[in-house]
């Protein structure tokens, strides 16, 4: 990888790709694939290098590390570019809602009933009358 961005920051391509480009790409080698999990939207703001992770809790974990992330980076990009790291909790995206077709007396339309998929008859018919209630 450290070979890949020392060719990537030649004269030739430090044109095509930027700093921020190279952080984005090298980003899970420097800090491993559970955290890069964890992580999203990664920009550079300057020299600082801001990074989304997933809730309160990562940001407390990673910011501690922060030193040794940072000279992961600098090891792996050959750039001493970044200067500090800034852990932003992520805005929750939301995700899309399926639109469901009802019948003439308010019942969902659907061939497959997702119910049928549970063994327990007490909590198949639980499920039935919750999802009767939260469509009502």
């Amino acid at each position: 990888m450290e070979r890949a961005a020392r060719l990537i920051k030649s004269d030739k391509l430090a044109k095509i790709f930027s700093d921020e480009d190279l952080a984005r790409a090298v980003w899970p080698a420097a800090v491993g694939k559970k955290i890069a999990a964890h992580t999203a939207g990664i920009r550079l703001v300057r020299s600082k290098l801001v990074v989304e992770v997933a809730d309160a809790i990562w940001q407390k974990q990673l910011f501690p590390l922060t030193g040794q992330i940072l000279d992961r980076l600098r090891k792996t990009t050959g750039s001493d570019a970044i200067t500090d790291i800034e852990f932003r909790i992520a805005v929750p995206r939301r995700t899309a809602q399926w639109a469901h077709s009802l019948d003439s007396k308010g019942a969902e339309t659907s061939s497959a009933d997702e119910a049928e998929a549970i063994r327990d008859p007490v909590l198949k018919k639980l499920y039935r009358l919750s999802r009767k209630k939260a469509t009502a």
